[in-house]
């Protein structure tokens, strides 16, 4: 199977919308279709500077996401890109996409000047991990969440 990568166009809102509802729905995300809606039009309207890309498949059917956004790294004064968001629809795991994806993520961050693609999932997402041990090293580096004071 082949797929095509490109940015999200507005006729993907549907697929793009089931998709990343399936992105929350595996990170165990409470449903709330008005967060869905509103990351839909910071991605579709490139808001806070994210771009989304969709694989589509020979049918020319949207099956896999990713988000991306360029973030400052003031440590080597340069630039990164940040993968907020992969998901592929579990009929076409394994096929190809999420690397295809990987892979218009390094061109992306290529095309304007960043030296890195960062992201992070979940420790025991193991499926995904082998497609990105394939396209990337896993570094030593623990997350860390706070909430802003009261």
């Amino acid at each position: 199977m082949t797929f095509t990568i490109r940015t999200v166009q507005a006729h993907d809102k549907q697929a793009w919308t089931e998709l990343y509802a399936g992105y929350r729905a595996f990170y165990r995300v409470p449903t709330d279709p008005a967060a869905v809606e509103t990351s839909w039009e910071w991605v579709f309207g490139g808001h806070h500077g994210i771009t989304g890309f969709v694989a589509v498949d020979d049918s020319n059917t949207v099956v896999a996401l990713a988000n991306l956004r360029l973030f400052a790294r003031p440590s080597t004064a340069s630039f990164g890109v940040y993968l907020d968001d992969l998901f592929t629809a579990p009929t076409v795991r394994g096929r190809g996409a999420a690397s295809a994806l990987l892979a218009r993520a390094a061109a992306f961050a290529e095309e304007r000047g960043a030296n890195i693609v960062r992201w992070i999932t979940a420790a025991d997402n193991d499926d995904a991990r082998r497609v990105y041990d394939r396209a990337a090293t896993a570094t030593p580096w623990v997350t860390y969440d706070m909430r802003p004071h009261a």
